[in-house]
């Protein structure tokens, strides 16, 4: 049985209520144009999403991004930095934390009306701390005009990205979407993602009928999968990313693009295996013009502290996924630009 138990105003009450300043709404559109040049191959650079698994504190987050936004101005001639501000990642078993959207305090109740405010704040002092516009992960398609004019990249979850709401309202969105293959690893279904959110589509939308003219960037991330017994199957490597290039070729699709998420699957979870990913991707680039013209960029989780804790006990570590640290994340982002 559901129960009521207050009413959320729309999204257009919180943008009215907390604005972007018109020099940050420029700086979102260059930051847009500046991540849709690269997914869609018009840009050299390569693109990195790149910060917690969960943004479920704010001072945290912000120290982690105002040195991401220090490291920027040294590589800003390769990379597109793209900070990770997910405020929907709940912990994965769904119980527990919720997620900063719906528990704007890991160990304080849940208050969505508080969660937005929260997260709004957190995005527009991000922006203004660093210069830098964020990604999220679209968990909840009906939360994303919440944050829409604040973000620059959607990402949707391998949990996800086989539910039709969410491929419908990617294609709606005006920024790059990156979908991740399913949990089974199913590439054939991940190419049906991407058509879907590509394609013009009519549905039903937070009380409306709309109409979407589809998102010609909207494209691969690469997280590996399960198999039948639960063990993780990587698939980073060489010849599966042929593959999605193959399926590619056999569609219509438009910006034919594969971010690599170095952790989930591609790695165990075992967060310094993600700088192991990474060179490896790295080495496939120089050696196949064909890898290196598909493969446009990494998601690394990372945070101040490297690893993960059960309890918000340390400042700046995890309390989903296990995260890279700062000094080893600063590391692979230079030795990655030296690459490009």
């Amino acid at each position: 049985m559901l129960e009521k138990q207050c009413y959320i105003p729309e999204p257009e009450e919180f943008i009215a209520e907390t604005p972007l300043p018109e020099a940050l709404k420029k700086l979102k559109r260059e930051r847009d144009e500046e991540v849709k040049a690269v997914v869609a191959g018009k840009s050299d650079k390569m693109l990195m999403i790149v910060g917690p698994c969960s943004a479920h504190e704010s001072a945290p987050v912000l120290e982690y991004i105002s040195r991401l936004g220090r490291l920027n101005e040294r590589v800003k001639d390769k990379l597109v930095l793209v900070p990770r501000i997910y405020t929907n990642k709940p912990r994965t078993k769904g119980v527990g934390y919720k997620g900063m959207f719906i528990q704007p305090n890991p160990d304080g109740a849940e208050d969505i009306v508080r969660g937005i405010r929260s997260i709004r704040a957190l995005h527009i002092a991000a922006m203004e701390e660093s210069g830098l516009t964020a990604a999220d992960e679209m968990l909840y398609p009906e939360n994303t005009p919440y944050v829409e004019d604040l973000l620059s990249y959607h990402a949707i979850g391998a949990r996800s990205v086989e539910d039709q709401l969410h491929r419908l309202v990617a294609g709606g969105i005006d920024a790059p979407v990156g979908l991740k293959n399913p949990m089974s690893g199913n590439l054939s279904a991940l190419i049906n993602s991407i058509f879907a959110a590509q394609s013009p589509q009519v549905f039903k939308y937070r009380n409306y009928q709309v109409r979407s003219t589809g998102n010609p960037y909207a494209h691969a991330v690469l997280r590996g999968g399960v198999d039948a017994s639960g063990g993780d199957v990587p698939n980073f490597h060489y010849e599966t990313v042929m593959k999605v290039l193959e399926l590619y070729r056999g569609t219509q699709l438009k910006n034919p693009a594969i971010i690599v998420d170095c952790n989930h699957s591609n790695s165990g979870k075992q967060c310094r295996q993600q700088m192991r990913i990474a060179e490896e991707v790295m080495q496939n680039r120089r050696y196949s013009a064909d890898f290196k013209g598909i493969v446009k960029g990494f998601m690394i989780e990372s945070f101040l502290v490297e690893g993960n804790q059960a309890h918000d006990e340390v400042f700046g570590k995890s309390i989903t996924d296990p995260c890279l640290g700062w000094e080893n994340t600063e590391r692979l982002i230079l030795d990655i630009a030296d690459e490009v």
